[in-house]
């Protein structure tokens, strides 16, 4: 598909991230007004919650803009979906007839404060990257016991805590936890000092489920995409996590994106999952190609620094796609819900410099990288972590906007010293 060109002409720059093709879905504010539905056009934000109110858009249903979340309009499934962005493409087209009245409701990006696009009603987070599970399990097990028995056959996954995801550029603030190394007798209570980052993509659910679905099925009900970074704090990890995984070293936060990229965005850079060492079985099989061809990177600025891109990598290195980790999540008859969010996994390729956390990237601290003034194994305070994600078409990209947060100093331990 080539590019759609628009009357703003930002919009169809070869490098902007937000086209025509594009129509991303978020929640803006400017200075004095409450939080409003927006989607991203070129340099601008469009109020689309205005629109709606201009009687400019009429979608079944509605009014389904009228609240700052997109629950609402995700609520009101893929027909709408379809309807709103194709209506939207067409007040947006070059020589659109209507741009005159759509024009007051542009606002600049720069003037813009961005906010959680959607209510997130649960969070599961997968382990669904082969090369990163590879990658964790030799660090830990040696090579040849890398992999989890079950890791083949099932895109596994825990629950994790929807109150802790926030919104880029939210200060992330570095947790305390229960740390024991292995030549001390008793864990000590104290700040972590293997605070890592994880590359991911979200995937959010826009139709709520009852009961076992296919994996064409979930893919249906996925609304859109956001980049994801899944705060992880290793060493209080180390400690907690057997028997039963990760409980407070993923609670401190998940920073999201500010814009949902629709699925229909995304629809020509689909590509399969890889070929399978173990056939899986039929249930959770794909009907067709599930992934994306998305690029992404990791940047790190240290405080006062300079930013080094520490990690290059693809969403399409995933073993399991959303769909699959969809489907599996409904088959013990768990019931899905507009608004749920589901965290691919670390995604790492093949290469060093295409690992998707700082745990590979540093080989568990043993390797540190080098950045711009100095070097890291893990995150210091005042660093600032930002993801970065693109699907690049025919004289156009599809993107997602900057996943950010910054690392600020854990809290002085309110329960005293050694306690």
């Amino acid at each position: 598909m080539p590019l759609l060109r628009s009357w703003v002409d930002s919009a169809n720059r070869a490098d902007c991230d937000f086209p025509l093709n594009n129509l991303p879905c978020g929640v803006f504010s400017v200075e004095g007004e409450e939080p409003r539905c927006g989607i991203a056009i070129g340099d601008f934000v469009l109020d689309v919650a205005g629109l709606e109110e201009a009687g400019l858009l009429a979608l079944d249903g509605g009014p389904l803009l009228d609240v700052p979340f997109w629950n609402e309009a995700m609520e009101a499934g893929p027909a709408v979906w379809a309807a709103l962005r194709a209506r939207l493409q067409d007040l947006l087209a070059e020589g659109a007839a209507e741009r005159e009245a759509v024009e007051p409701f542009l606002v600049p990006r720069a003037a813009a404060t961005l906010h959680m696009p959607f209510l997130v009603a649960e969070y599961t987070d997968f382990y669904a990257g082969r090369n990163h599970a590879f990658n964790v399990g030799s660090m830990f097990r040696g090579p040849e016991n890398a992999l989890p028995p079950n890791w083949l056959h099932i895109p596994i996954g825990y629950n994790g805590r929807a109150s802790s995801v926030v919104v880029s550029g939210t200060p992330v603030r570095r947790p305390w936890g229960q740390v024991k190394g292995p030549d001390q007798p008793m864990p000590a209570f104290q700040p972590s000092r293997r605070f890592d980052l994880e590359l991911e993509m979200g995937a959010v659910v826009g139709r709520a489920s009852e009961g076992m679905v296919s994996v064409a099925e979930a893919d249906e009900m996925i609304f859109g995409y956001v980049l994801l970074n899944d705060w992880s704090a290793r060493d209080i990890q180390a400690w907690e996590y057997q028997p039963l995984g990760p409980f407070q070293a993923k609670a401190t936060a998940t920073t999201i994106s500010p814009w949902i990229v629709m699925r229909a965005a995304l629809e020509p850079f689909r590509v399969s999952t890889p070929p399978r060492e173990v056939p899986l079985l039929p249930h959770l099989q794909e009907p067709g190609p599930m992934l994306y061809d998305i690029a992404l990177e990791v940047g790190l600025t240290p405080e006062g620094g300079a930013e080094t891109v520490i990690a290059r990598t693809n969403y399409r290195e995933m073993y399991y796609s959303a769909a699959q980790q969809l489907a599996h999540h409904t088959t013990s008859g768990c019931p899905m819900n507009v608004g749920d969010l589901l965290g691919s996994g670390t995604i790492s390729g093949p290469t060093k410099e295409s690992r998707g956390s700082l745990l590979e990237l540093s080989w568990g601290g043993k390797e540190p990288i080098a950045i711009e003034g100095g070097t890291r194994s893990f995150l210091e305070d005042g660093d600032t972590l930002t993801l970065r994600g693109h699907a690049q078409g025919e004289g156009y990209r599809i993107g997602f906007g900057n996943c950010s947060g910054r690392v600020i100093p854990a809290h002085e331990n309110p329960l005293g010293a050694g306690r």
